[in-house]
């Protein structure tokens, strides 16, 4: 399991109603409490969460991305991801979490989509 820190930075989308959060390094059992964090305190109508710099994602990490998708259906809101490698999108497909979670290959291909 590869140990290092996630870096989290939150900007706006392209739309006043759209919040982008990238994701830096692992998304593991180590780092998800940030991801928990940061997820839990977007109040952005639409989040799209942008997975081109994780490197990594393990079945924790697979669980806070659930985690933050049911959060953000109970208050009504969008959220999307983008940009995930070969690696994860493989894990996200074998696990079914992409028949809940939609996926682009970009952020801005993710944003057109929740306009």
């Amino acid at each position: 399991m590869p140990n290092e820190n996630l870096q989290i930075h939150t900007n706006p989308g392209k739309a006043s109603d759209v919040k982008v959060m990238s994701l830096v390094g692992s998304l593991n059992i180590q780092t998800i409490f940030g991801f928990q964090e940061a997820t839990r305190g977007e109040t952005s109508p639409k989040l799209i969460i942008d997975f081109t710099g994780v490197t990594y994602v393990d079945s924790a990490g697979l669980g806070a991305l659930v985690g933050a998708y049911v959060a953000a259906q109970r208050h009504q809101r969008k959220l999307a991801v983008a940009g995930m490698n070969t690696q994860v999108k493989a894990l996200v497909d074998m696990t079914h979490v992409g028949q809940l979670i939609k996926s682009y290959p970009q952020v801005a291909d993710a944003e057109a989509a929740l306009a």
